[in-house]
């Protein structure tokens, strides 16, 4: 059986190719994949970086399994993001994704194919599919993935609530995801970013103000905002440096700052300014632990903005106007339906 699946071959290159279909084994199942939300993988095509094995959120249905397990065929999930080894401490405290012990798709099926989510079907261990309700579409499940669960992994860090003003930097769909987990905590939002789409749909879903990262006045004016204060928590959400140097110096003295934004570059932290004598508490956060899934969907089903999340559902094979979309951050969340 073959499948077909989205590569990109090199600059502004993309297209679909047929590859055979990966085959379950011990407790690996074959999920077909009904949506695929899109996340950073536009950045490999604006930039010409070869990928034969895109994406790593999905959602679908399980149709052949190797052995009885946790699912069965016909069972509608969401499929969680790596391949962690089920066995560490990580694992088995649902923080799963901080495992450092992940497994080798190849090595253990004897095939490559099956990692990819820009496809029809994929591989995964029964233990890291989450199961969807009948009342909840796939496009609204796709959500439980990096549309919703950075922010909400973040905020249950920092424990932000209804009396609490939060800095969020970087609207992108990370970023508004952002605002759907703060309005449905109760909390005040301010947001920082540059592009007029994302700023228009950031106060469509709830943000109290969206600044411009440009203005040489930033700081002063989210002070302002928090008369003199501070705000009580902030997210970053671009992998900027200066946005994530802004939530540092924007945060008031015992605050929290989370960042989810990924960024390799250096961040100048000053110990004694910024963590002893302004007390602040600074978190690296990455996705949510297992036991959090429920309320995500609670989150999912409750909120009055959660629509405002998805801006586009293409078929796969307009993959390449989605990374267009993405590239002229003219889009909230884009989801793809693999069979069409």
């Amino acid at each position: 059986m073959n499948m077909k699946k989205v590569i990109v071959s090199g600059l502004r290159q993309v297209g679909l190719v047929a590859v055979p279909a990966p085959q379950p084994k011990e407790n690996w199942v074959l999920v077909k994949v009904m949506v695929t939300p899109m996340c950073t993988e536009y950045k490999q095509y604006v930039g010409g970086y070869r990928n034969e094995f895109l994406g790593h959120e999905a959602v679908g249905e399980v149709v052949e399994v190797a052995q009885p397990g946790l699912v069965k065929p016909g069972d509608r999930v969401v499929v969680q993001p790596l391949y962690a080894c089920g066995r560490c401490r990580f694992c088995r405290s649902g923080d799963y994704i901080h495992c450092e012990q992940l497994v080798d798709i190849a090595e253990f099926t004897g095939s490559a194919e099956g990692g990819a989510t820009y496809a029809q079907y994929l591989l995964k261990p029964d233990w890291l599919l989450s199961p969807i309700p009948d009342c909840v579409s796939y496009e609204q499940a796709g959500l439980a993935l990096c549309g919703l669960g950075p922010s909400f992994g973040a905020l249950q860090k920092m424990e932000v609530g209804a009396f609490d003003t939060l800095l969020i930097t970087g609207l992108g769909p990370v970023g508004l995801g952002g605002i759907v987990n703060a309005r449905f905590r109760g909390a005040h939002v301010i947001g920082v970013e540059s592009f007029p789409w994302r700023v228009e749909r950031a106060l469509q879903m709830g943000a109290h103000v969206v600044l411009d990262p440009r203005d040489p006045e930033l700081l002063r004016k989210i002070k302002a905002l928090t008369e003199g204060v501070g705000v009580d928590c902030a997210l970053d959400c671009s992998g900027a440096v200066a946005a994530q140097r802004l939530c540092i110096d924007a945060a008031r003295r015992k605050g929290k700052v989370a960042f989810v934004g990924e960024c390799s570059d250096e961040l100048d932290i000053r110990i004694s300014p910024d963590m002893i004598r302004k007390g602040l508490t600074l978190i690296g956060s990455w996705h949510y632990p297992l036991q959090a899934f429920n309320s995500i969907l609670q989150v999912i089903q409750e909120s009055p903005v959660i629509d405002l999340l998805t801006s586009h559902v293409l078929p796969m094979s307009a993959v390449e106007e989605a990374f267009k979309s993405q590239e002229k951050g003219e889009c909230a969340k884009v989801l793809l339906h693999p069979w069409e």
